[in-house]
This record gives structure tokens, C-alpha cells and sequence, in this order.
């Protein structure tokens, strides 16, 4: 199950990327230029491709939701301040020092 929506959610980021670069920038984009043959016009292919990405958020947002959901189904759902802290270990203990040597007679 959450293999199919991870595919339709990298579909729907895909479609996405490129219904933004289709659009018309201030700098022309990466759009026809124009060159539609009169399909439509310049504003209503602007209105279209507006509405197409605003779906693709929705749909992107919904699935992105949902994967967030599959992902903790499945966990343990304790707070961390419910959990036992680890127990407590001596703190390591100092080194005693060395007894002196001995003066060596000469």
C-alpha cells in the first residue's frame, strides 16, 4: 500500500515540476512562447495551468499527509516522559597514585 501511494506521490511532484515550468514568467519561462497555433490563449492557458498546479499541491500535500500517517502506524506511541531513565552508573572511580619508588643505593 504505501509503496503505490510513494509512486503516485513522486508522479504527482513530477507533474508538478513541470506544470510551474510551463508557466510564463516574468523572463517568458519555459513556456510555448506563443506558439500554441491559436489553441488558447495566452490568459486562458495561464488560468489552466494555474488551477493544474494548485490541484497537484492539493494532491501532493494529501499524499504527503497520508505517508506521514502509514509511517507511524505502526509505532509505539509512548511519550518520552513516560519512559524509565537508564540506570544510573558509578561514576568512574579515580586512579589511586603509585606508592613511591624506593631510593636506589648506590
Amino acid at each position: 500500500m504505501t509503496t503505490v501511494i510513494l509512486v503516485i506521490h513522486i508522479l504527482i511532484a513530477l507533474a508538478m515540476v513541470g506544470s510551474v515550468l510551463l508557466q510564463r514568467s516574468e523572463g517568458g519561462g519555459l513556456g510555448m512562447g506563443g506558439g500554441m497555433g491559436g489553441f488558447m490563449t495566452g490568459r486562458s492557458t495561464a488560468n489552466l495551468l494555474t488551477r493544474t498546479t494548485g490541484v497537484l499541491a492539493a494532491c501532493f500535500i494529501g499524499t504527503s499527509l497520508l505517508l506521514a500517517i502509514l509511517a507511524d502506524h505502526g509505532r509505539d506511541r509512548k511519550s518520552l516522559l513516560d519512559r524509565q531513565p537508564p540506570a544510573a552508573a558509578d561514576p568512574a572511580k579515580p586512579a589511586e597514585p603509585a606508592a613511591p619508588a624506593a631510593p636506589v643505593a648506590k
